[in-house]
């Protein structure tokens, strides 16, 4: 059975040697559609490709900065296992010199994920998950500690830009939470609400590498997630996934409610 510390082991000491020494003194440049790239998520893919292939020849590489055709050939394909990874989770963030974005990695056997990892390399916090064995911060397992609280409450985690203007606007103007933030990677907003760091969470428009590792995490810390049309978050699809989650169950029921989520 793959050891979980392994996995960790060499996505930690490739962000030492690629993301680190690169943060606040790095290019930037816009790809295609907009978002930003940085010679940190190059790099920082390729020390991964390599140093997962070395210990596990086995098991393909889906990573973001592929082309599209190759992600959905390595989706459709026949592997053992593909590891589906996001080398710079928060690129805009790293590239605005603002400390707050990770590493995610997944290893998806017969197209789910079954091992998760989330590196944030400046507060050197190791999320990770097998499924089925927990969910971990550092090696200490994570598990809910606070009490149970109502909606009013709460501590969001949204993100606007990407939800429908209705619904932005009504959570604007008929405010259902105490308090809201925003940060910036999506693999870090999955583990800090499996860590208690928020309460309820909201993302219109996340893809596979964003989110294979982070929502393991969160179910394996006994959280819930669906989309905002019901469904399962992850899907083994290129096709980007809407989020709405909660550590606590009464918490989560009370924002699907809210959100007019059908169940």
């Amino acid at each position: 059975m793959m050891d979980v510390r392994q996995v960790c082991e060499i996505v930690i000491e490739a962000a030492g040697r690629e993301l680190l020494p690169r943060f606040q003194s790095t290019a930037r440049r816009e790809k295609q559609d907009g978002s930003v790239v940085t010679e940190a998520d190059i790099a920082m893919q390729s020390r991964l490709k390599q140093g997962l292939a070395a210990r596990w020849p086995q098991y393909a590489f889906l990573g973001e900065e592929m082309n599209e055709d190759e992600q959905s050939a390595l989706l459709r394909g026949d592997a053992a296992g593909v590891w589906c990874v996001d080398p710079l989770d928060g690129t805009s963030n790293f590239a605005a010199g603002i400390p707050f974005f990770a590493v995610s990695l997944a290893l998806l056997v017969g197209g789910e994920p079954v091992l998760g990892v989330v590196y944030d390399p400046l507060r050197r916090e190791c999320f990770s998950a097998r499924r089925g064995g927990g969910a971990y911060l550092n090696e200490q397992r994570l598990a809910v500690a606070r009490p149970s609280i109502t909606l009013k409450q709460a501590v969001a985690i949204v993100d606007f830009k990407r939800l429908s203007p209705a619904l932005a606007q009504r959570l604007v103007t008929q405010v259902p939470y105490a308090s809201q933030r925003s940060f910036g990677s999506v693999a870090l907003d999955w583990c800090w609400i499996a860590a208690g760091r928020g309460d309820v969470y909201l993302h219109g428009k996340q893809n596979i590498w964003d989110l294979a590792a982070g929502s393991l995490v969160l179910a394996e810390a006994g959280g819930q997630a669906l989309t905002l049309a019901g469904e399962p978050v992850y899907r083994a699809e290129l096709a980007p996934r809407s989020a709405v989650a909660a550590l606590d169950g009464a918490l989560f029921q009370e924002w699907l409610a809210w959100l007019d989520v059908p169940r």
